[in-house]
């Protein structure tokens, strides 16, 4: 067997030169295994160290539309071989449906969106209706398999989303699963994301939503041009606003982080991005949950402790721990 290391489960090269550097600066030794195609034989035993599941619930959106299976069947197996897996297979499940989110942070006693989970499209225009008592009301649509803010639309009357419905533009769900949900008016433009790492609170992004879009990923490879006065900005060179900055007034006493704390150690989750909204009628609504979080390269200029540094302080802490005898010989 090689040297034990810090195996990164995922299927997305351009995330993880980040990650890398920061296992590097850590000194802490680390493999990719990318879930695009490969094998694994069932009658061997996994390679000795730590093996942390970053699969990304929008991988079909990369032509990697059967990397979620290749994570359930690996991760199967490296948990019936007794290995440490961080973000194991009950993560995965919860990282793949918004359905087992709403779920989870319903019964946990936090503020929840309304939500209704429509199966297939033949009922949709009419569960619309049922979810609005058949106002001309906003509201939006998700997909449960989501990331990267897909399916998730603005809707102010019933007319308006049967037309699309009927459209060419009508984006179907990977899983067949539409979520209708509420629409939020947040008190001031922006939601709130927490990141936690090993449990622990990390820092809290402050995600700038005033330009309208719903595209929220903070990775540098996500990164969208910003509307700025009705123009978007993308001229070649020119500076773009970053829609990310760090909120230093949320801190690990807040009520909040702390509830959010308890909760993820509950769920056994140890690495995850937490997203809510301040209403204007004075709710704190809980409505994401990112299980492979990734990290803003402007907020990390700025930010009190760096997101991949911690990952890799964590992860390294793990290995040292089950593995000192060999990683010291």
């Amino acid at each position: 067997m090689s040297t034990p290391r810090v195996y990164v489960i995922h299927e997305n090269p351009e995330w993880f030169p980040p990650l890398a550097a920061a296992f590097e600066a850590e000194g802490v030794p680390v493999q990719e295994i990318l879930l695009t195609e490969g094998q694994i034989d069932l009658s061997a035993e996994p390679e000795p160290g730590v093996y942390w599941s970053r699969m990304s619930a929008s991988s079909h959106t990369r032509g990697h539309e059967h990397s979620k299976e290749y994570t359930r069947a690996v991760l199967g197996w490296l948990e019936r071989a007794g290995r440490q897996v961080v973000g194991g297979s009950h993560v995965l499940e919860l990282e793949v449906s918004k359905v087992a989110q709403h779920g989870l942070l319903q019964n946990a006693g936090f503020d929840v969106p309304r939500t209704t989970a429509v199966f297939g499209t033949t009922t949709l225009k009419q569960a619309a209706r049922t979810f609005t008592n058949g106002q001309d009301v906003p509201f939006i649509t998700k997909h449960n398999q989501g990331g990267k803010g897909l399916g998730v639309r603005r809707f102010d009357s019933l007319a308006e989303f049967d037309a699309y419905v009927d459209s060419p533009e009508f984006e179907a769900p990977v899983d067949g699963i539409t979520l209708l949900q509420e629409f939020l008016t947040a008190r001031e433009p922006f939601i709130t994301r927490v990141e936690f790492v090993g449990g622990e609170f990390v820092y809290a992004v402050r995600v700038d939503t005033s330009a309208g879009s719903f595209e929220l990923c903070p990775a540098d490879a996500c990164e969208v041009p910003q509307v700025i006065a009705g123009a978007v900005c993308d001229v070649p060179g020119a500076e773009q606003p970053s829609a990310f900055s760090v909120r230093t007034e949320v801190t690990a006493e807040h009520r909040l982080v702390q509830q959010l704390r308890t909760f993820l150690a509950d769920q056994r989750i140890t690495i995850a991005g937490v997203e809510f909204m301040e209403t204007t009628d004075g709710r704190t609504v809980v409505y994401d949950i990112n299980t492979n979080t990734n990290y803003n390269p402007a907020v990390e200029e700025s930010a009190p402790a760096s997101g991949p540094r911690s990952i890799a302080r964590y992860l390294g802490g793990l290995l040292e721990t089950q593995y000192a005898a060999q990683l010291t010989a």
